[in-house]
């Protein structure tokens, strides 16, 4: 890859991370918006989460993800030869998987039932729960987002096959962070179903 492309590769993954970033801070906004007690303002924060999720954060997540792999394939990095990229590339993941999920299941609920509820509605004890949901989600893919960014610019690990103590720890939080939200959202606690 020409030094040209390489730097237009690393500006349009910079750019896509950046912006990710800034969507999920805003969807953090709106989410915050969903317990106002004005009802318009509650409506409007949870169909706008919709509209921003499908069409600002599944673009931005997936093409931070590709253009970053893209990047590390094609530039000294490579893709399997550091730790830091290993687990930023787990984290993207993971984060990019989590939020297709909540976009077809609680984002997606959310708004319909935001739609097809008024006044007093807007604020039943589902849709409260789903508020509390994105919210709280939206707030743990941001710190995952800053948990990457940081890596990108630290690069703590080093050279595969040298597993240093604080990678190991690191691996074990997210571990258990991960298996945590699994268990959450597969004992039912994490995704509401609205049933008609």
């Amino acid at each position: 890859m020409t030094p040209g492309l390489r730097k237009l590769g690393l500006t349009l993954h910079v750019v896509l991370s950046v912006g990710w970033s800034g969507a999920v801070a805003a969807f953090v906004a709106l989410a915050i918006g969903t317990f106002s007690k004005d009802a318009a303002l509650a409506h409007a924060s949870y169909l706008t989460m919709a509209v921003v999720g499908r069409g600002v954060l599944v673009p931005l997540s997936i093409g931070a993800l590709l253009s970053g792999i893209v990047q590390s394939l094609a530039t000294k990095w490579g893709l399997f030869r550091h730790y830091w990229l290993l687990v930023k590339l787990a984290l993207t993941l993971f984060a990019t998987a989590a939020l297709l999920v909540h976009q077809a299941t609680a984002i997606a609920e959310a708004a319909s039932l935001a739609r097809e509820a008024s006044g007093v509605l807007l604020h039943s004890a589902q849709l409260h729960q789903l508020g509390v949901q994105l919210l709280a989600d939206s707030g743990l893919a941001l710190l995952v987002l800053l948990t990457v960014t940081t890596i990108a610019f630290y690069k703590p690990w080093g050279l595969i096959g040298q597993i240093t103590r604080g990678l190991k720890v690191f691996i074990a939080g997210v571990t258990a962070l991960v298996v945590a939200f699994v268990a959450l959202h597969l004992s039912g606690h994490g995704m509401h179903r609205h049933n008609h």
